[in-house]
C-alpha cells in the first residue's frame, strides 16, 4: 500500500487550465498522477531531484518511439502524452510470451543502450504494449546514473510469471552471446537472493 502524502504544486497557466478538468489515474512511490484532456498526462512528484531526473530522461530520450513526449516540465510536475495500452506483466500474464514479443523487448533493451543507458533493465510494470504493437516506457528512473548491464527486474518478473526460460530460449535464438550473459548473471543473482528459478 502506497503512503498517502499531500502534495503542492505551482503550475503554468496552461497546465493550471487543464488541471481543472483532470482525473485521478493513481499514485506511485514518487508521485501521483492525474489524466488530462487531449491525450496528456500529469505526473507530479514529492522530490524535485526526481522530477529534475525524470524530465530530463523523457527530453534526452525524445527521438525514440519508445518514450511519450514531455510538453512541460516544472520543479515538481511533467506534462507527458500519455500512454495507452495493456501493461507488459499483465499481458504475459493472459497471453503468454512468443518470439515475436520477445524480439521487442531485446530491441527495447538495444534502444536503452543506443540511448547512453548505463541501466538495461525496467520493471515490466513500467512497459505498456499499445493497440499497434508497440513497446512504450513509463516512469524511467535512474537510466543515466545506476549501472546495470542485464535485464535483471525484467527477468525476474518474467520468472515469477513463469515464462523466463521461454524468454531465454527466443533470446538464444535471436542472439546467443546476449543469452548466455543474461542466463549466467540472472542464476548468479537468484543464487545470491535465494530467489527460486522457476523451470
Amino acid at each position: 500500500m502506497k503512503a498517502n502524502y499531500d502534495y503542492s504544486v505551482c503550475f503554468d497557466k496552461d497546465t493550471e487550465k487543464l488541471f481543472r478538468e483532470s482525473k485521478y489515474l493513481g499514485q506511485g512511490n514518487n508521485g501521483i498522477v492525474y489524466d488530462l484532456p487531449g491525450n496528456k498526462i500529469v505526473k507530479i512528484f514529492l522530490k524535485e531531484k526526481i522530477c529534475k531526473a525524470e524530465g530530463n530522461t523523457l527530453k534526452r530520450t525524445k527521438k525514440s518511439k519508445h518514450f511519450p513526449k514531455i510538453y512541460v516540465h516544472g520543479k515538481l510536475y511533467i506534462v507527458r502524452e500519455k500512454v495507452s495500452g495493456v501493461r507488459l506483466d499483465k499481458y504475459i500474464k493472459r497471453n503468454g510470451i512468443d518470439k515475436d514479443l520477445t524480439i521487442k523487448i531485446v530491441n527495447l533493451l538495444k534502444e536503452f543502450k543506443k540511448l547512453g543507458f548505463k541501466k538495461l533493465d525496467t520493471r515490466c510494470r513500467d512497459v505498456y504494449i499499445t493497440e499497434s504493437g508497440r513497446l512504450m516506457l513509463i516512469d524511467p528512473k535512474g537510466c543515466y546514473t545506476r549501472k546495470v548491464d542485464f535485464p535483471r527486474h525484467l527477468m525476474k518478473k518474467l520468472n515469477r510469471l513463469g515464462v523466463l526460460d521461454d524468454f531465454l530460449d527466443y533470446v538464444r535464438e535471436i542472439d546467443k552471446v546476449k543469452a548466455k550473459h543474461w542466463q549466467k548473471e540472472i542464476e548468479k543473482y537468484f543464487k545470491k537472493k535465494n530467489i527460486e528459478y522457476i523451470k
